[in-house]
């Protein structure tokens, strides 16, 4: 059993447990406010020893695979929009290229002996979590889609005629 207390635990795999349990509470969101991600810290009792600036480094910076690094180049996590929500990387993100490492890749999770035993499942959850991301069954299934379903209708409409000329008839008819 793992007996680490929270200020052993590096703050990278802080956030990203903290980011990975609200994944698993919220299955349906795609992305968390950083206000979010700080508050599940709390609540877990992960945020413990972590200084506000230091924090919003690592949010900001240190963990986001497609931001530019400074000192980290972590790939935890991934911005879906710019200084504003976060989710958790997946192999197959956009990465900036500062964090591509040849010799030592980019840290993407946690090593399982670096957290408490609690925290094991979510690193079996998060290997399940990016192969439903990329399975076919997840995909849009275009054919539901009404939108997408109106294409070509109405084409025997100005079969006979050029789209263009079809319009300037149209705008030269009384209303």
């Amino acid at each position: 059993m793992n007996t680490q207390s929270p200020v052993e635990i590096l703050i990278t795999d802080r956030i990203w447990i903290a980011t990975a349990l609200l994944h698993q509470k919220f299955p349906l969101r795609t992305d968390f406010k950083k206000d979010e991600i700080r508050q599940k810290l709390q609540d877990e009792g992960l945020a413990e020893g972590i200084e506000r600036g230091t924090l919003s480094a690592h949010l900001d910076q240190h963990c986001v695979a497609n931001v530019p690094p400074s000192s980290g180049k972590y790939r935890m996590l991934y911005e879906t929009t710019p200084g504003g929500s976060l989710r958790l990387f997946r192999p197959g993100d956009l990465t900036h290229p500062g964090r591509v490492q040849r010799r030592k890749p980019s840290k993407i999770v946690p090593k399982r002996e670096e957290i408490p035993q609690q925290y094991w499942q979510l690193l079996d959850w998060y290997e399940t979590w990016t192969k439903e991301a990329h399975a076919p069954d997840t995909l849009i299934n275009w054919e539901d889609d009404p939108l997408i379903r109106l294409i070509g209708s109405g084409k025997h409409i100005w079969a006979d005629e050029h789209a263009d000329e079809y319009v300037n008839r149209l705008r030269e008819e009384p209303a």
